[in-house]
């Protein structure tokens, strides 16, 4: 590489790929930046050129430089080896300008860390990586072995397990022919054993997640389930939340849409045919998968039933498959399971199939019932699927207000849990400043609001033309907060990037 080379890399200003110091003084620095790189999309760091005149200064390079600049790469886990590039300054004699160039990461690599923390990079910034993507990053990196569903789960034994639950299954899969008819006769340690549930005679947390019956350790074995006035979050008429076992949560999900859905009655023969107004067996396939292929590592996830008057959505924490898009998914595909182990156990006991066929069941069911086809949609924290309603159901009741399941009155201001949030202030100790603050915060949140938003239209929204400054000041700063999530997480400078409102950004926007 000669000074030519840098000239032209380094024209039009630092960039999502391109990093400038002045000199090693800010080798530290500079190396947040190396580690974002090798995190988000490669990138160059250059030491010796001054970031905001482009003048290319150069420095004088001695064995303790490169010595210092070794100590700081060492501080780069994974163990990495690149080149460290030195190349002489025409005009100043004796100083050299420093070039590292990182690659991009590809899809399965560890997450880097620099002196202990990981980075990355959103447009010209570098930002502490945060926890959900480097853990997200971090388990997708791991082979099968080394998912949660594999770990051993501490501290539970058989008779933790719901032995009912676990002979029902087995029942079911004897009489569809997925279980040998042996299994009946089966003791409950040897029937868990060969559902590939324990390693070395030990449970692993797969057995926890579909039949522990204490869930209280996993705040992870979460179902949310509301019913909106409406078609948005603005008031409640039921909210409800449910911990347990995965049959735990999936009768208490039918159960709720049971309750809230509008059942239809015709007589066939000498019996009554009762339906749901959408297709119970598409309701239950969709949860199903979502309490199955949901990513059970992250304590704070959970699976999420809204129901509105114009639709029903169901969520769960995690994403599509590579393979897969919200285009792509309704075609004929192949199973890839978020979870091989749990899936494999609710495919033998008939819970589950393994072809990749659950979606093609869930358009089937609702073209037979004249409703449309359900739509898929993932943003960089959920993935849910969205059933429309044959004709908008306004609830009407008119009785008191509803209380949630620990006991709250629910209206149009319902509790919900506390979070801390810039309110506006009611004393007037409270600064013009804090005041400003919350407003500016709640006008990001509205911009983003339910769809999402890209960076270009929330800028036009705010009214602000300054790119990097907006990013730095807005962006920034709430993606640490874990209030907005990137679509493109892996790649924040993706030409397609959008922004949107993670679980504690909405709330926080109720709250506003």
């Amino acid at each position: 590489m000669t000074i030519e080379d840098v000239k032209v890399i380094i024209q039009g200003d630092e960039t999502r790929t391109l990093e400038m110091k002045k000199t090693t003084g800010e080798l530290k620095d500079g190396m947040r930046s190396a580690c974002a790189f090798l995190n988000t999309a490669g990138g160059w760091l250059f030491l010796g050129i001054a970031p905001t005149t482009l003048k290319i200064l150069g420095q004088e390079v001695t064995d303790n430089t490169r010595k210092e600049i070794a100590r700081e790469v060492a501080k780069l886990e994974p163990l990495i080896d690149f080149p460290v590039e030195y190349i002489d300054v025409p005009d100043r004699p004796d100083c050299q300008v420093i070039a590292i160039h990182l690659d991009a990461p590809s899809y399965w690599d560890v997450p880097y860390t620099y002196d202990n923390k990981p980075y990355m990079r959103i447009e010209s910034t570098t930002v502490v990586m945060p926890r959900d993507i480097f853990e997200d990053r971090l388990m997708r990196s791991k082979s099968n072995r080394h998912k949660w569903e594999d770990q051993i789960c501490e501290g539970i034994t058989i008779a933790d397990l719901e032995e009912q639950r676990i002979r029902g299954g087995v029942r079911l899969g004897v009489e569809r022919g997925r279980m040998p008819e042996s299994s009946l006769m089966e003791t409950t340690e040897s029937l868990v054993e060969k559902l590939k549930l324990t390693t070395n005679g030990k449970l692993k947390n797969a057995a926890a997640a579909l039949f522990l019956r204490d869930t209280s350790q996993f705040p992870q074995f979460l179902l949310r389930m509301a019913r909106f006035r409406g078609n948005d979050k603005m008031e409640f008429i039921d909210n409800q939340r449910t911990y347990g076992n995965f049959f735990t949560l999936l009768d208490a999900g039918m159960a709720f849409f049971f309750k809230h859905l509008s059942l239809s009655g015709k007589i066939v023969g000498f019996t009554r045919e009762e339906k749901l107004e959408i297709p119970a067996e598409a309701l239950r396939e969709a949860l199903t998968n979502a309490l199955c292929h949901r990513m059970f590592h992250n304590t704070s996830s959970s699976v999420g039933i809204a129901i509105y008057d114009d639709r029903v959505e169901i969520e769960n924490a995690g994403h599509l498959p590579d393979e897969l898009t919200v285009e792509t998914i309704k075609q004929s595909h192949h199973s890839f399971p978020q979870n091989p182990t749990i899936a494999d156990v609710l495919f033998k006991t008939t819970f589950l199939e393994n072809w990749g066929s659950g979606v093609s069941r869930m358009v089937d069911a609702c073209k037979n019932a004249n409703l449309p086809e359900p739509e898929f949609n993932q943003n960089a924290a959920f993935v849910w699927v969205t059933f429309k309603r044959a004709t908008i159901q306004p609830y009407n009741h008119t009785s008191s207000p509803l209380r949630s399941t620990d006991g709250r009155l629910q209206g149009k201001n319902p509790t919900t849990p506390q979070v801390n949030t810039p309110s506006t202030p009611s004393t007037p100790s409270t600064s013009k400043r804090e005041i400003a603050k919350a407003k500016r915060l709640k006008a990001l949140l509205s911009a983003i609001g339910a769809n999402g938003s890209n960076l270009r239209t929330l800028m036009e929204s705010m009214q602000r033309k300054d790119r990097k400054g907006f990013v730095s000041t807005y962006i920034v700063p709430n993606i640490e907060a874990g209030y907005i999530a990137m679509l493109y997480p892996e790649a924040p400078n993706h030409p397609m990037q959008s922004y949107y409102l993670t679980k504690k950004g909405r709330e926080l926007l109720e709250q506003l």
